[in-house]
């Protein structure tokens, strides 16, 4: 049996780093998201699969606009189509305020898509394939509203309240597999962060509006694969595939936090063992990569040159920026802003598909800021979170830092708190930049020179950038 497993879309994510294309009217990163896709459905069908498990996040969020959700759903049509069955899991991002305004997947049960499965609940499914019968346990995202009321969690911490979250899980989920059929292979479809997962584009933990879930829920001997989204990171947790713990990644970069990550989809196979007195069923998997846009940072010290202009005329040169997404950041003295001309790096720039321009001055007047937390920051758990992204000797207590500060400045639907919005476990840098910058979509466009002024940073007397 043949399974294509992808996960996180995100269709219609990405705007920003695109441009218009003048022959559609549509949003060039929208339609490299619709490419991803149509690519992943090819493979698909050109097999052919016996079956297709989304992972979840179809959207950036539950309301996307028509012609996005069209997008989406044409692609998913043609596996109908070819009579391949599909299972949609519901994501974070899929779900209506919190869980209590459905998900934006749920249509395609009230429709009646034919072959089509939405896993919004935990249950068991069982799938027929031309290759036989499958089951298939979704557990799509949990939230606290999921699983808790608001006066079991009234006055307890957030580690309390995860701690009971799993307490509540973990019978859902064993009543799951003890209705198993043990002459069926199995598969585990989630949407969730595991405690042990490399983290992508989520640099900032959901300590405040998910939790993790330890890995041994999910490596149970009676799984035959675990199909999990979430982190756009591809990733297999469990090197000893018994049975494999994997997240596909998303399909396509949503930021820069993605940069240097593959993007694609992952084929499965499940075949009868050879061996009969071990498992019933061997799984085997691979990664397969998708020809994704590249984005690229040219990163470069100019503050002690005597010639800046040229080295950041020399640093772009040096890499091949045509149709690429580039981020330009450039750290300079203030007595050296006059020897920078803005209209040449645009022309330098011009080529790439889209670019942003970040000049950083660094003065000898005090300790620098982090960089990447700009000029300012009004949320003191962005300023935390990147703080604590630079500094790898407090990894091992990161996570309880962001959990403690996550306690203290907020609460969510079930009353621990103020309804404050906390960090998205996908947010990233890119997203949250509060610093001034200049960015364009080739071809120039010489309106917006002025939005170039160089932001202020507080470097220390040896010109390296540290926290204050």
């Amino acid at each position: 049996m043949k399974i294509l497993h992808l996960s996180d879309i995100h269709m219609g994510g990405g705007f920003a780093h695109g441009k218009i294309d003048p022959e559609t009217g549509l949003n060039t990163r929208f339609q490299d998201f619709v490419k991803s896709l149509t690519r992943a459905i090819d493979r698909a069908l050109s097999e052919p699969v016996d079956l297709v498990l989304f992972g979840g996040d179809a959207f950036p969020d539950a309301t996307p606009a028509p012609y996005i959700q069209q997008a989406f759903a044409a692609q998913f049509y043609r596996l109908v189509a070819a009579n391949i069955p599909l299972v949609l899991l519901v994501g974070n991002h899929d779900r209506h305020s919190q869980g209590q305004g459905g998900a934006s997947l749920s249509i395609y049960r009230s429709l009646g898509v034919p072959g089509t499965t939405v896993g919004d609940a935990i249950e068991t499914h069982t799938i027929n394939t031309r290759s036989g019968a499958i089951q298939i346990i979704t557990l799509p995202w949990i939230d606290r509203s999921t699983l808790l009321t608001r006066e079991i969690a009234e006055n307890l911490s957030i580690l309390e309240v995860n701690q009971l979250l799993l307490d509540r899980l973990q019978p859902r989920l064993e009543g799951e597999i003890r209705k198993l059929n043990p002459d069926l292979p199995t598969i585990v479809l989630a949407h969730l962060m595991a405690d042990n997962a490399t983290l992508g584009a989520e640099k900032f933990l959901a300590v405040g509006k998910g939790f993790t879930i330890p890995l041994s829920f999910l490596t149970r001997s009676c799984f035959d694969y675990v199909a999990l989204g979430h982190v756009h990171r591809h990733q297999n947790l469990n090197k000893t595939n018994d049975p494999a713990v994997v997240y596909p990644g998303s399909i396509e970069r949503v930021d820069f936090s993605e940069e240097k990550e593959d993007k694609g989809y992952v084929m499965v196979t499940i075949e009868p063992t050879q061996q009969p007195a071990s498992k019933s069923f061997e799984t085997t998997w691979e990664f397969c990569p998708l020809p994704v846009r590249t984005f690229r940072t040219i990163k470069i010290d100019v503050s002690k040159s005597e010639q800046p202009q040229q080295d950041i005329l020399a640093a772009i040169d040096k890499v091949e920026i045509a149709d690429v997404v580039v981020r330009l950041i450039y750290q300079l003295s203030p007595d050296r802003v006059e020897l920078i001309s803005i209209a040449a790096l645009h022309e330098a720039l011009s080529t790439a598909h889209h670019y942003t321009i970040q000049a950083e001055l660094i003065s000898q007047l005090s300790q620098p800021r982090l960089p990447e937390l700009g000029c300012s920051v009004g949320d003191p758990m962005v300023a935390l979170s990147t703080y604590l992204d630079n500094r790898p000797d407090l990894h091992d207590i990161a996570t309880a830092m962001i959990a403690a500060a996550n306690e203290l400045l907020s609460g969510d639907n079930l009353g621990v708190g103020s309804n404050r919005v906390l960090l998205d476990s996908e947010s990233s840098l890119d997203a949250i930049d509060v610093s001034p910058s200049v960015e364009r979509s080739s071809p120039l466009d010489n309106s917006a020179l002025d939005k170039s002024a160089p932001k202020q940073t507080k470097p220390n007397n040896t010109g390296q950038l540290t926290l204050l």
